[in-house]
């Protein structure tokens, strides 16, 4: 067994399969909900990123490519001046919703390369240009361009042109849980000499501003390689680092003279450092102070044309005079052997090297995207940031709903620049790519989710931060499935008793749907924008007039897709337990239900061969909204596959189910759900035979949905034929839109009208594998469309997982589709075997497009080999 994995099998007899240090540190604390105590809920321009290094945080801290201990008392982070910046770089810059032509977005290189569960070995690659950052021209380029143009990149600014700018590698490698060596390696890209300085600073987390601790912890300086830190929580560590000049010191506090014109009690606030650098402001000062919360050794150097400069620290508990013994830095080789000894137990034995490059950095961008979340609702609406005082306002106005929510934990984000809070349905697909590795922490996750400090007491699974009350697809239960059979494949047995865990908690969840999301009490579920923030018609989310319904194909496949899910799981724990059998019965007939209510209430289109959402209003007619999208595609992945041994060792189920079949036969009931059986197996979906086939062979018409890298989300069909209707006195129309959005529904850079997203990508190949296992080769699929040729289910699912891989592998220009026009930067030398892995990919490009280190959900594609 690999020592990484040794270390892994240790934490798992934790009550928290955590390590104490880690890649906890958010890359984006400033512009989150948390930190926003307007009245008006414009956390963007509440906390904005020109505040962020003057004004103390309340609810977490952020860095550059840092750490910090789990409950984020003690950070570290490096800070970089290139001599030309207005501002120390001490933090990655991007614009806000309002400053981008498509929403937010971060405006920096970085770059994910190497971590392992333990986080005994992380490297960070971040690309720091010479010429003065383009803070201004990236703000007002954007600003000034249309949604129908494309995002203005820090590439086309030109200031990483001709090799200007410096390659900043990071890498921790840990002695011990409480022994980190760092080094800094500082890369001149260019011929030419050019000035750095570098700050790798340490800090604490002020807690201490709303009375969070009993006494204020203390950085010390012991001499001019050493500070100590003392902290009540954490204990005593010792930072260490190499001889220099400066060592200075400050107060993790605001500046309150500069931001509010109130007079600061001392010099030493937050952002001296970025004062002492730029503006040789109180450097005397810092130079002699001793003592603070917030410490750095300051390190100025020239680096020669195509040079290298490199620094090592290291932050323990163990006091010493010799922190650098002869030899210590071959501890970065030792963890780098061991990660690579890790991942090849872990990748398959036949894996191109380029493929798993690719695996391994999507890995890292997983594990990278730890971060410690804090947020207390209650207290957030009731108490004041010190700024703005309380209001009824804020009391009764966002996540009001939400005072139990009660979160401290480190958990998986989908981007921690972008979207630096969790999200329901993100969560559950990061814990299906990180089970593969890590499957302890996976199950740890899914089960915090639906803890009563999470989940609201109605049964509501918290959406995401801006709007806990949204509603996301119910995609937990098929995430505890692939993380419990993830575990079983790795160790050889499952965890039964994760699944009884969650299989508890995901029951309320289900009635809140079933009490919340029915509203006729006809099996027919609503839920608005359920995650497609662009795809329908008109915001899904908006209040419809009164008496309007929207009924939804999507919404209802879900719910089919939640009770196959946990009748799966069900179906399972009886195979230990038959207490449970009982509850596959019950979502056994919860999915017969609303299978039936998907055909009877007229959801699918005879003539169109597709499923569409159903417009309804009193007094009229009810309206199809007939546009061919994923919406119509969802009814494909509620499927289950059970063995007929299975059943037999069911035999009250069995009965039962019999019971029921004959019973609505009998008394002409509605009998649409889909049942079949061949010699060994039983099959339930929500598609029959003949709606499978028409479903599928869409799916894999390149006129239609198949891109050069996956499933569209819109069929391209609406390229040259916008699909229109008016509803009312509205008249409504829906491009296909390949790339970034040109719609303002749910901020500028949602857009699910024609790109590739990996989850339903990943979803779409499940499900059609098991049609496939079912049917075996009695269905084929013409492919490509009208070729005469004819292909099976299981040969489908192949094609869409490589035309997925496809994305980030090399085709025949020797470019990676995901970099698009920007292959040229990615060609140069040290920079080929850099991937990045965005929120999605444009639909007829596959190049990369909204959040671009959205690692946690694109790292499904390390599961489609």
């Amino acid at each position: 067994m690999n020592a990484e994995q040794q270390r892994l099998n240790k934490n798992a007899e934790k009550d928290i399969p955590l390590e104490l240090w880690g890649p906890y540190l958010s890359e984006r604390q400033w512009g989150t909900v948390r930190e926003d105590y307007s009245e008006n809920g414009d956390a963007w321009n509440y906390f904005k990123h020109e505040h962020a290094r003057s004004r103390v945080y309340r609810w977490g801290e952020d860095g550059l490519a840092g750490i910090s201990d789990y409950e984020q008392n003690l950070c570290f982070s490096i800070a970089l001046w290139n001599g030309k910046d207005d501002i120390l770089k001490e933090r990655l810059f991007g614009l806000t919703n309002g400053e981008g032509n498509h929403g937010e977005d971060v405006k920096e290189l970085y770059y994910y390369l190497d971590n392992v569960p333990t986080h005994f070995y992380m490297q960070y690659l971040y690309k720091y240009p010479q010429a003065a950052f383009p803070y201004e021209d990236l703000v007002i380029t954007n600003r000034n361009r249309t949604k129908q143009e494309p995002e203005y990149e820090i590439l086309d600014t030109g200031v990483f042109n001709n090799g200007k700018y410096f390659d900043v590698y990071v890498t921790y490698a840990k002695e011990n849980s409480e022994d980190i060596y760092i080094k800094i390696e500082i890369i001149n890209k260019q011929s030419e000499a050019a000035n750095i300085s570098i700050l790798p600073a340490l800090w604490f987390y002020n807690r201490w501003q709303y009375n969070g601790l009993k006494q204020k912890p203390s950085l010390q300086y012991i001499n001019s390689q050493t500070v100590k830190a003392t902290h009540e929580r954490l204990g005593d560590y010792y930072y260490y680092f190499e001889q220099t000049e400066n060592v200075w010191f400050t107060e993790n506090e605001t500046n309150a003279e500069k931001l509010f014109n109130t007079t600061n009690t001392s010099p030493f606030v937050k952002d001296a450092f970025h004062d002492g650098i730029i503006h040789h402001k109180n450097v005397n000062e810092l130079n002699e102070k001793k003592e603070g919360t917030k410490c750095s050794p300051v390190y100025e150097t020239v680096i020669k044309g195509k040079d290298s400069y490199t620094l090592f620290l290291r932050l323990t508990k163990e006091q010493t005079d010799k922190p650098f013994e002869r030899g210590f830095e071959k501890i970065f080789d030792l963890r780098k052997k061991e990660a690579d000894e890790f991942y090849q137990s872990v990748f398959p034995k036949n894996i191109s090297a380029d493929l798993a490059m690719i695996h391994r950095q999507a890995y890292a961008g997983l594990l990278w995207s730890k971060q410690y979340y804090h947020f207390d609702v209650e207290r957030w609406l009731n108490t004041s940031d010190g700024i703005t005082s309380i209001s009824e306002t804020r009391i009764n106005g966002r996540n009001s709903e939400w005072t139990s929510l009660k979160n401290k934990d480190i958990i998986l984000m989908p981007d921690k620049w972008e979207y630096p809070w969790y999200a329901a349905w993100d969560l559950a697909f990061h814990c299906i790519a990180i089970a593969t590795i890590d499957p302890v922490f996976a199950k740890n996750q899914l089960i915090i989710l639906t803890r009563e400090w999470y989940m609201n007491a109605n049964g509501q699974m918290p959406a995401y931060e801006w709007n806990f009350n949204d509603v996301n697809p119910p995609v937990q239960a098929f995430a505890a499935l692939q993380v419990y059979q993830a575990e079983k494949e790795k160790n050889g047995k499952g965890d039964i008793q994760f699944l009884k865990k969650i299989f508890q908690k995901l029951i309320i969840n289900f009635t809140w749907w079933a009490n919340r999301k029915d509203t006729n009490g006809n099996n027919i579920f609503e839920g608005g924008f359920l995650g497609l923030d662009n795809i329908g018609v008109f915001n899904r989310s908006t209040k419809m007039a009164d008496e309007t319904e929207l009924e939804q194909t999507d919404g209802t496949a879900w719910m089919g897709m939640y009770a196959l899910n946990m009748m799966d799981i069900a179906i399972e724990i009886s195979r230990f337990d038959d207490a449970f059998e009982d509850s596959v019965t019950k979502f056994y007939e919860h999915f017969v239900l609303i299978a039936e209510a998907l055909d009877k209430f007229g959801l699918w289109d005879l003539d169109d061969r597709f499923y569409y959402d159903i417009l309804k209003r009193t007094a009229d007619e009810p309206v199809s909204l007939k546009l061919r999208s994923i919406v119509g595609l969802t009814p494909l992945l509620a499927v289950s596959v059970i063995d007929l041994d299975h059943l037999e060792k069911l035999p009250d189920f069995k009965k039962r189910m019999n019971w029921f079949i004959n019973y609505r036969i009998e008394n002409n009931k509605y009998q649409a759900h889909k049942q079949n059986t061949n010699e060994t197996r039983m099959l339930l979906s929500l598609a029959d035979e003949t709606k499978l086939v028409q479903l599928i062979e869409k799916v894999m018409d390149e006129n239609e949905f198949l891109s050069p890298g996956g499933v569209r989300a819109l069929s391209q069909y609406y390229r040259n034929n916008p699909y229109q209707i008016d509803i009312g006195n509205e008249h409504f129309s829906v491009n296909y839109d390949p790339g970034d959005s040109a719609s303002g529904i749910f901020g500028g850079n949602s857009n699910w009208r024609g790109p590739v997203w990996m989850p339903f990508n990943y979803l779409l190949i499940k499900s059609i594998n098991k049609y496939a296992d079912f049917y075996k080769e009695e269905i084929k699929i013409e492919f490509p469309a009208n070729s005469g040729k004819y292909i099976t289910l299981h040969e489908a699912a192949k094609v869409i997982g490589s035309y997925n891989l496809s994305i980030f592998t090399k085709n025949e220009k020797n470019e990676r589709p995901v970099f698009g026009n920007y292959n040229w930067f990615y060609q140069l030398p040290g920079n080929e075997n850099l991937i990045l892995f965005h929120e999605y990919f444009h639909g007829d490009t596959s190049r990369g497009l909204g959040a671009s280190h959205q690692t946690g959900w694109t790292a499904l594609i390390t599961q489609l080999i």
